[in-house]
């Protein structure tokens, strides 16, 4: 398949700004892929459709507060600094705005306790930094540093965005996007599940900016992903492969989740403990070694989230379930509504 094949006209006024007022009651479109069913739910409804004996794969990745507004020394000219990943001790790839006016040698000054020397270039407006500080950098970052909102949210961050674009599983800090999918789930939704003889698994993948960028040749084959940081424990391994041994379903929460675990799979396809950097790129076709279902929100067009979620349920009928949420005036993206594909 092409690029071209997956785009799509989403009127802007179903871009979701906010989130829904409670987590688990945005909607939820069902999706069952033996009949082509789509049925329309709430999400709490999600629960219902989950069995004893399955398992749900759950992103614990922590977002943290990664743009940082700083001067350019000499100039004062105001630059923003976006925390990409850290490369080492103090060493970061970041992204910085506007990108002509920092260059290698620049020193950018945050606050009186953190500054930042520019020690390379790497693509679009990036650059690797070694930072200087004083105290506890992540302790600092936390005081100052704003939300990574998407940019098609087009607002600045506000308070409520600290805890709401945050799962409530969220533990291991790294990502500067959310896990949209997970966004939906609360505290009692979970016990809701797990009264259900459903086994709770968590993984860890730190989402970066790749999630937002755009796909630019009609050869997929030649999109090239950006590294995460992901791990899978040896206890979640074990978890999945009992399930399927069992037959129970694994669901994965998130194209997050279905990434690390596409990933962590042995040429039998079994999960397998690791951890490290992946790029994998899962578009059509593609055969689902670990994942037997997905929970997912309304993605980008030619974003490589909804060639993900088009290999999983087939294009057509993802499609199909997009053009009946536009009619229905579904949400959209981050802080819009979501799928459950069985």
């Amino acid at each position: 398949m092409k690029l071209s094949d997956f785009k799509y006209k989403l009127p802007e006024k179903f871009i979701a700004k906010y989130p829904a007022e409670k987590r688990d009651k945005s909607r939820l479109l069902v999706l069952h892929r033996d009949t082509e069913e789509i049925e329309e739910k709430v999400f709490s409804d999600v629960a219902d459709y989950l069995n004893e004996g399955d398992c749900v794969v759950i992103n614990e990745t922590k977002v943290f507060p990664a743009r940082l507004m700083g001067t350019k020394d000499k100039t004062d000219a105001e630059v923003e600094i976006f925390l990409l990943r850290e490369l080492e001790n103090s060493l970061w790839e970041v992204l910085v705005r506007p990108a002509r006016k920092v260059r290698v040698g620049n020193r950018l000054s945050v606050n009186s306790k953190l500054y930042c020397d520019v020690i390379d270039n790497t693509v679009s407006g990036g650059r690797v930094v070694r930072f200087n500080y004083i105290g506890n950098f992540f302790e600092i970052v936390d005081k100052i540093g704003q939300s990574p909102l998407p940019p098609y949210i087009d607002r600045d961050p506000e308070p409520l965005d600290k805890e709401r674009y945050q799962t409530v599983f969220a533990r291991v800090r790294g990502a500067v996007a959310a896990p949209t999918a997970g966004l939906h789930f609360t505290k009692d939704l979970l016990k809701r599940i797990e009264k259900r003889g459903v086994r709770i698994a968590p993984i860890v993948l730190h989402l970066g900016l790749g999630s937002f960028r755009p796909v630019v040749v009609e050869d997929l084959g030649r999109h090239k992903m950006d590294s995460e940081y992901y791990e899978v424990p040896e206890e979640t391994a074990n978890m999945i492969n009992q399930t399927k041994k069992a037959g129970g379903r694994v669901v994965a929460v998130g194209t997050s989740a279905t990434r690390a675990l596409e990933t962590s799979v042995t040429s039998e396809g079994w999960a397998k403990a690791s951890k490290g950097w992946t790029d994998k790129f899962i578009f059509p076709p593609y055969d689902f070694k670990i994942v037997d279902a997905l929970i997912t929100n309304f993605h980008l067009p030619s974003s490589t989230l909804l060639m993900l979620v088009c290999a999983f349920a087939g294009r057509d009928f993802v499609f199909k379930a997009y053009r009946k949420a536009i009619r229905e005036k579904y949400r959209f993206y981050s802080y819009g509504d979501a799928m459950l594909i069985l």
